[in-house]
């Protein structure tokens, strides 16, 4: 959508025409909202001052990207956004050329864009790489890392601080918003290079000093200072919904030719009122009522999130030297109930992985049992700091893995299928997973046992009811839940137990079924009994073939010169899997019970 032609009042009425559309699509199919909503002024600014499809458009996480899909001729298309087979929730460049990169985890922007300049100046070419970030991923340290290199070598990069949740710092009202345009502007910045040059020419060196002095303090009034001893330039705050404001400072910026950051006040959910301002249930959505915002809720069963939340609350009120922590995800793990009820002891600490795995090893050094409640595909991020810092000390922590297997709608960069093949490798590390939400509970208080680091992986959503009683954790012993009269095994892991019971009853043979439970120790000595008598073993996992369950099963068969076992997994295969609803996604991986049961037969 070419828009460069357009006046302050078209684009005023364009805004209002993308906001209609995102709060017409998300209401009914779900997605992100408030986030989107809150940036639409200042893509359109983006759009108005740069080219999408020469200079490179970075959108940190890119959940607030739905403005620039509907600018990048996804209007119509846009009605199938995280569906499957529609367009991603995140940006894509499969998608358009308007995508520069794949996103879906935060703080990767200005690394990308650093990367991008870099580029640029090799290949001698005109492109600006422009940055929208969220003040929530200023939290994570890779963003001060990529900073701390731009500022050193001062190639173009434009940043949009999207500031529309905490203050960086506080502005001293109008004279800050104009003194920080001012000093950005071309008169000022033309003035005070010929200034410098004639300073460092012809001035005594106390003179250089007291002038550098009065240039300092004139910035401290600004609520910059931070990226401006970075050496960064910085413009703002400047109004996030006010176009023509923002047009003329994106301009400015572009025309500094170094990388300069423009800090931009906006409010989340902006032209609904109902989601404006710091809700955290508005940021991504299920259906709800335009009218109203009441949510349409199906009935569901207990969510295996809830389930963890109630079970840890019981065991931190009955051990108190239980700790937690979560990564900027405290209501999505259920950790808010603990942050509540114990706030002395369970913590948020953003968009931190890394430290927070760093920080609760040392708590468990100290004596205490912390439960890191994280998503599996946020614990990727922790990688070295478990390897460094748990495993190599054998430190008792717990890492309870939220949304193990796939993940619907979020899509490939959010599937939760890599654990246990990046974690499966690591000295002292033991791998479990519950079947259903006794077994959670149970799982939880087994894991406070332990002397060694633990993982604990559940699903998004509900746990499936079973028909079979647990019996009590024990280190490194499967469970086997019914004998066989044919020659076939199923070997379920977690989840996976529910689906290999699903197929086993639709296949219409008696067929034995083991749970797993534990990948790591796993049980030698039940799979070595189990080898006697069936020799056709069939793997059920919500986890990624490389390196998952049925590696682990072929690894003790080959290690016992067992040649009599045949293994089929069902696990995922080699290829990141894509967006949409779960049921559709499995189907499509060939992963339902009826299609798993014909691959049996």
């Amino acid at each position: 959508m070419e828009i460069k032609d357009k006046s302050v009042k078209e684009l005023d009425a364009l805004s209002q025409d993308i906001r209609d559309r995102i709060i017409d699509v998300v209401s009914r199919k779900g997605g992100h909202f408030s986030s989107t909503l809150g940036a639409v002024e200042l893509t359109l600014g983006m759009h108005y001052v740069f080219d999408a499809y020469s200079d490179p458009f970075i959108f940190d996480v890119s959940h607030q990207c739905y403005p620039h899909k509907l600018l990048t001729g996804r209007w119509e298309e846009f009605e199938t956004v995280r569906q499957f087979g529609g367009l991603s929730g995140f940006t894509k460049p499969k998608e358009s050329p308007a995508d520069y990169f794949v996103a879906g985890h935060s703080s990767t922007s200005i690394s990308l864009a650093v990367g991008a300049a870099k580029a640029i100046k090799l290949k001698k070419e005109n492109r600006v790489p422009v940055v929208m970030i969220g003040d929530g991923s200023m939290t994570a340290g890779m963003v001060y890392e990529a900073l701390n290199e731009l500022g050193d070598i001062k190639l173009q990069v434009v940043i949009i601080l999207n500031d529309n949740e905490m203050s960086i710092a506080k502005p001293i009202g109008a004279i800050s918003k104009y003194l920080s345009k001012l000093l950005a502007g071309k008169y000022y910045q033309g003035f005070k290079t010929k200034v410098d040059k004639f300073i460092k020419k012809n001035m005594p060196e106390g003179t250089i000093y007291i002038a550098k002095r009065m240039e300092e303090a004139l910035k401290l009034i600004t609520p910059g200072i931070l990226f401006e001893e970075m050496g960064i330039d910085y413009i703002g705050p400047i109004d996030g919904h006010d176009i023509a404001e923002i047009i003329d400072t994106l301009q400015i910026a572009k025309a500094m030719g170094k990388p300069v950051i423009v800090h931009a006040r906006t409010v989340k959910g902006k032209g609904y009122p109902i989601a404006e301002g710091q809700h955290e249930h508005w940021h991504g959505v299920g259906p709800f009522n335009v009218e109203d915002g009441v949510f349409i809720k199906k009935e569901a069963p207990k969510a295996a999130t809830a389930v963890f939340s109630d079970a840890l609350i019981t065991l931190a009120s009955k051990y108190e030297n239980i700790v937690g922590v979560t990564a900027a995800m405290p209501s999505g793990t259920g950790i808010n109930k603990l942050m509540e009820k114990f706030p002395d002891r369970f913590w948020d600490v953003a968009i931190a992985e890394q430290h927070a795995v760093t920080s609760m090893a040392a708590m468990a050094k100290e004596g205490f049992k912390p439960y890191i409640t994280i998503y599996s595909t946020f614990l990727q991020r922790g990688f070295d700091q478990i390897i460094h810092d748990v495993c190599l000390m054998n430190l008792p922590v717990v890492f309870a893995m939220d949304r193990a297997g796939t993940v619907g709608n979020d899509g490939e960069t959010h599937q939760g299928v890599f654990d246990i093949s990046f974690l499966r490798f690591i000295p002292n590390m033991i791998l479990f997973a519950p079947r259903d939400n006794e077994t959670l509970i149970q799982g939880l208080e087994f894991a406070y046992t332990l002397t060694s680091p633990s993982a604990i992986r559940y699903p998004r959503g509900a746990f499936k009811e079973l028909v079979y009683k647990p019996t009590p954790f024990s280190l490194g012993k499967a469970e086997l839940l019914k004998e066989g009269s044919s020659n076939k095994l199923f070997i379920g892991y977690g989840a996976g137990v529910s689906r290999a019971i699903d197929t086993e009853i639709l296949h219409k043979e008696d067929i034995a079924i083991l749970d797993l439970r534990f990948v790591k120790p796993i049980d030698k000595d039940m799979l070595i009994e189990l080898s006697k008598k069936y020799n056709d073993w069939y793997v059920f996992s919500d986890s990624q073939k490389q390196g998952g369950v049925s590696s682990a099963i072929l690894e003790v068969l080959n290690d016992e010169k067992i040649h009599n076992v045949q293994v089929t997994t069902f696990e995922y295969e080699d290829n990141f899997i894509e967006h949409g609803d779960t049921k559709q996604v499995e189907e499509s991986l060939g992963l339902l019970a009826e299609q798993l049961v014909l691959k049996v037969k």
